[in-house]
């Protein structure tokens, strides 16, 4: 008989918060991190009852037969049987998924919506609301945001973010976020003072400038300038797609990304900004001194 883990960390009172939506999200006591299933329903407004194909070994809220053909034998597994967990404080066990596979459930209705399988309008309204998640997501990962939301983060070993991202994210998901990870923008934040925030994705305008000088003026010369060229400013003085979306994934990206990881090893390494900065320039001289903190340039 499987053993049913007690959560440590999480509570009703604090869910997981991506826009106006909320789910409950828990950390069992060998590290999982699970969300409710009967708060996922809620957040995507799944009704209790309504069409649904009973015979399918899967969750209520993936059981509905527009979305049998988007639903992945991966994730078929990954979702099959629902994990047993104690609340933190007692009571009957509760039904949970793993907080991974939110992302696929996501794209599931996304995807049923966009090849036109959707017809009723509470069907449309739970892709709509999958939508906002999934961009929710695409800032922040998952795990991090259920560790920001139970406290966990305070405990959990150092490096296990990362570790847990590189085993349970997909690849796709985690090539996207390993251009400029969290860690990048909090030793950010830390070395210029400034109060750190997860959960958002608002930036000082100097964030831009900042980036432009200790990244991309860091790579082979006229590299920034041609990304520049590449990728000009609007009338608002906009850019409409980030500067790495240019690079080659051969060369351009993964020379981006070792930069990027050494870059930030320097920032733990500083005490403060000053500091940081003689590490950088010892360390990667500029290529282009002329682009140094001249323009407001997005990463």
């Amino acid at each position: 008989m499987t053993k049913i883990l007690k959560a440590t960390h999480g509570s009703s009172k604090t869910p997981l918060k991506i826009g106006d939506l909320e789910i409950d999200c828990y950390v069992l006591e060998d590290g999982t991190r699970v969300l409710s299933q009967r708060g996922v329903n809620k957040a995507l407004s799944v009704a209790q009852g309504g069409s649904q194909d009973r015979a399918q070994k899967t969750p209520r809220f993936l059981a509905y037969k527009p979305l049998q053909p988007f639903i992945s034998a991966d994730l078929t597994a990954r979702i099959s049987k629902s994990i047993k967990y104690l609340p933190p404080h007692g009571g009957n066990p509760a039904a949970g998924i793993p907080a991974s596979v939110l992302p696929d459930i996501c794209g599931v209705w996304i995807q049923a919506r966009d090849a036109g399988k959707l017809k009723t309008t509470r069907q449309l309204e739970t892709a709509a609301r999958a939508e906002i998640i999934s961009n929710g997501l695409k800032h922040v990962g998952i795990i991090a945001l259920v560790d920001e939301a139970t406290g966990y983060q305070k405990d959990r070993p150092r490096d296990d973010l990362q570790r847990i991202l590189e085993a349970y994210v997909s690849k796709e998901y985690l090539q996207y976020t390993s251009r400029f990870p969290s860690p990048f923008y909090e030793q950010l934040f830390r070395l210029n003072g400034w109060q750190y925030n997860p959960m958002s994705v608002k930036r000082p305008q100097v964030v831009g400038k900042m980036t432009d000088n200790i990244v991309y003026s860091r790579l082979p010369e006229g590299v920034l300038e041609e990304l520049r060229n590449k990728n000009p400013k609007d009338d608002k003085g906009r850019r409409k797609r980030k500067h790495y979306n240019f690079l080659t994934e051969d060369i351009g990206n993964p020379h981006l990304e070792r930069h990027i990881a050494a870059v930030i090893a320097l920032m733990r390494a500083a005490p403060n900004w000053r500091k940081f900065k003689a590490f950088l320039n010892r360390a990667f001289p500029q290529q282009n001194h002329q682009f140094d903190l001249l323009e407001d340039d997005e990463d």
